[in-house]
Parts: C-alpha cells; sequence; structure tokens
C-alpha cells in the first residue's frame, strides 16, 4: 500500500466531516489541546488517538455495547500470538520484551478500523476525519493482513485468481466477518478466546450455503466429505507460505527487526492439528507458520523450550476459494496415490519431524473401485466385468468424449464420476 504524504495523514476535510454526527462534536472534547492560533500552543495536550481510551472516548450513549467486549476481541488482546507462544515457551520476560518490540503495534483501536489506517502501516485518515462504519478493505483489513489474507483474496499471487467472492461477487471482509467478530461478544468476555479458531466455527461456508452442508443437496461429494474434509480441501488453490521467522539485528542501527528466510507458494493437504466437535474434520489445508526453535534467541537462549508442542504445518483457511480446483475436477485427483497435494513425510523439515508427527499424512486415501459405485442404480452391469477399477478408463477426457458413455452421461452437467455413483461408506 502507498505510503499517505503527511499532509494527507492529517487533513480533515471539513465539507465531508462536519455533516456527520462525529463532526458536531468540537475537536477538543476527544483530542484535548488549546484553543489557541499557535500550532505548538494549540497542541498542549493534545490526544492524537482517542480511541486509546474507548471506555471515555467511544462508549457512553454511543457504542457502549461494543467497547464492553471489545478489550475481549482478539484485535485488542492479541491473544492468538501468546496462546502460540506460551505453547511453545510458556512464561518468561524476554517473550514479554520480544512481544512489546515487534508484535504490540499489530494491537488495533477503535481509530484504525473507522477513522484511519493502522499505525504499523504508516496511519493517516481515510476520508478527512469521516468516521465510515465499515472500514475501507484495502486500507484498513488487507492494511495489515495483507501479506496472505489479502494478496490471496485479492488474487495478487501472480497466476492464482482471486477469491469467487470477491472477483464475481465483489464482497468484501466484513460480508462475511461482521461486526462482532470484530468488536468481540459477551462470550469472549468470559472466555478469553484463546485464538481464531476456538469455538464455534464463524463464519462457516454452509451459513451462506446451505445446499453444500452435509445432507443439504444431491451433490455426493458434500454428502461423503461433508464432514471428513474442510471446505477449503476442495474449493481452495494455491496459498502463501513463510520459512524461518527470525529476530535479526540491523547492521546500520544495531535494532532487532525480524526477517523471513522464505515465502513460497503450496497447496498442501494435513490432518486436522485441531480437530474438535466444531471441526471435526479430518483433513484440513496447512500452512506452515515461520516459527523456528531459534527464533528469538536475540532475547535470550532456549525461550521455546516446548518447541515440538505444536506444529509448524497448522490449520489454514486460504481466502482463495473457487468452485472449480484441480483437486475437485475428479475422484482420482485424491484417491489416485499421488502424494504431491498431501503433507507427507519427505515435505517436512527433519528438525520439524516431531512438532507435526499429529498433522502429517501417513497414508493416502485408496484408489476407488468401481464395486464402490455400485448403490447407484444407474451403474450398468458391464462396468463390473471391466479389467480396470478407474473411473478415467473408458472417460478418459471427461464423459462427453468417451465413445462408451450413455447419451444421458453426455448431458450430465457433473463430469465427476460420483455425481451418480455414490460412494458407499
Amino acid at each position: 500500500m502507498a505510503p499517505l504524504e503527511p499532509w494527507e495523514k492529517v487533513l480533515v476535510d471539513a465539507g465531508k466531516f462536519l455533516p456527520t454526527d462525529h463532526g458536531q462534536i468540537a475537536c477538543m472534547e476527544c483530542h484535548n489541546g488549546v484553543q489557541a492560533s499557535e500550532k505548538e500552543a494549540a497542541h498542549v495536550g493534545l490526544i492524537a488517538s482517542p480511541s486509546s481510551e474507548p471506555e471515555k472516548y467511544c462508549g457512553g450513549e454511543c457504542h457502549s455495547e461494543q467497547v464492553a467486549t471489545y478489550p475481549f476481541a482478539l484485535h485488542s488482546t492479541q491473544q492468538g500470538y501468546w496462546t502460540a507462544l506460551e505453547a511453545r515457551g510458556g512464561s518468561h520476560p524476554a517473550l514479554d520484551e520480544m512481544f512489546g518490540n515487534h508484535c504490540a503495534t499489530c494491537h488495533t483501536t477503535c481509530g484504525e478500523c473507522h477513522v484511519s489506517q493502522p499505525k504499523n502501516v504508516g496511519g493517516g485518515l481515510f476520508t478527512g476525519h469521516v468516521f465510515e462504519t465499515t472500514p475501507p478493505m484495502t486500507r484498513s483489513c488487507t492494511a495489515c493482513h495483507g501479506s496472505r489474507v489479502g494478496n490471496e483474496f485479492l488474487g495478487k499471487n501472480e497466476g492464482i485468481p482471486g477469491d469467487v467472492h470477491f472477483r464475481e461477487a465483489r464482497m468484501n471482509c466484513v460480508k462475511c466477518h461482521e461486526g462482532e467478530d470484530m468488536h468481540g461478544t459477551a462470550t469472549d468476555a468470559m472466555t478469553a478466546e484463546v485464538n481464531r479458531f476456538a469455538g464455534t466455527e464463524s463464519p462457516k461456508c454452509v451459513d451462506c450455503h446451505e445446499e453444500a452442508a452435509p445432507n443439504g443437496d444431491n451433490n455426493p461429494m458434500h454428502q461423503v466429505h461433508g464432514d471428513t474434509l474442510s471446505c477449503q480441501v476442495c474449493h481452495s488453490v494455491t496459498y502463501t507460505s513463510c520459512d524461518g521467522c527470525h529476530v535479526a539485528v540491523s547492521e546500520t542501527s544495531g535494532n532487532p527487526f525480524f526477517e523471513t528466510d522464505a515465502t513460497y507458494q503450496t497447496f498442501l493437504i494435513g490432518r486436522n492439528p485441531i480437530q474438535s466437535e466444531e471441526r471435526p474434520y479430518a483433513f484440513v489445508p496447512v500452512r506452515h507458520t515461520p516459527v523456528t526453535a531459534d527464533a528469538y534467541e536475540y532475547y535470550g537462549e532456549n525461550l521455546l523450550p516446548n518447541f515440538n508442542a505444536a506444529p509448524t504445518w497448522v490449520y489454514s483457511t486460504p481466502h482463495n476459494i473457487q468452485k472449480n480446483t484441480a483437486q475437485n475436477i475428479s475422484c482420482e485427483t485424491c484417491h489416485n496415490g499421488d502424494a504431491s497435494i498431501f503433507l507427507t513425510a519427505d515435505k517436512v523439515r527433519p528438525e520439524e519431524m516431531e512438532a507435526n508427527l499429529s498433522v502429517i499424512v501417513e497414508s493416502l486415501p485408496p484408489m476407488l473401485t468401481l464395486e464402490q459405485t455400485l448403490n447407484a442404480p444407474t451403474t450398468p452391469a458391464s462396468h463390473l466385468e471391466h479389467a480396470s477399477n478407474s473411473c478415467t478408463a473408458c472417460h478418459t477426457k471427461g464423459i462427453r468424449n468417451a465413445p462408451v458413455s450413455p447419451e444421458d452421461h453426455v448431458i450430465y452437467k457433473d463430469r465427476n464420476c460420483s455425481g451418480c455413483h455414490k460412494l458407499q461408506k
């Protein structure tokens, strides 16, 4: 995101701002300062970001509900970071120092979503101080969540299309991630969620796509795989993984900063490392997180003594959903013994093997046989006598081009064998 000029960051557009509800409030009621003609005198006691004290400046009669729960929201607490750190390292003062220097700037205030760009991307007012009920996506949401979510959703990774929800429906983040996801809820206040995957899966694809829920439609793929595969296993495409995030030291200033060894594109299916009643899936896409055992060595030795307590290939929900993908075009993409799209042991670094034992796929889905398709009454008896156990032995280029395909196969809209031939459980 291009940085703003200094004057753009602070310019108040009186024509747009003053007619709004917030524009009816005197500047000094929120920002303090002194009524004076000289800048330095006027700015004595200035509060640049009033929403750093949301109870005082944002609550009251206006936003009391949001202010009451926001201190427990993940955008405020950053508890997701701490959950990961504590799992691997426990509690250590050096980790507190590291977090304050490198991670704490990701905390957001009300103003950094609704009035201005976040500080960690340079700040600056959105629309001349107008309070935006719905934050502008590219200047707020993806300003922080850009390198992975933003680039995937918007299609900025070369050769990889953007998410169908953005590309075709022009949806923005808040269409799925509504206000209570950002502001927290009463439940959050009582339980202090440990990370964004804790508790009920929300948003959930089937909240909008009810027909895709298990038993929600006649698509046998949804019926058979609904509780076994997360939606992204079949409908996501290549996404970003990262390696080797370390605290390095600047050669010029001597100050510490984060650097990442490598960023690359992956699509890998692994075993679900957080399987639960809310997320019952056996298999999910997994993304490599860049943590290493010596990531924070600058601040002290052995700060992550329990490094193997959590996987480095983690549960992922890539934001690049497509209706048709390379893996859902045919049953045999997964059921043919091809390990290329599965997180098998050979794809895991030796030093990370123990940490990822719960995620590695040890045995691939078995080959489908013709016998497994026989609970569909339309299956011709001649299939039983065929020497091959592969659907594509005859239907090699899709059902339209196979000379043995009955006429009704030619017009059937789904080219997947299991469109008619449901799998036995």
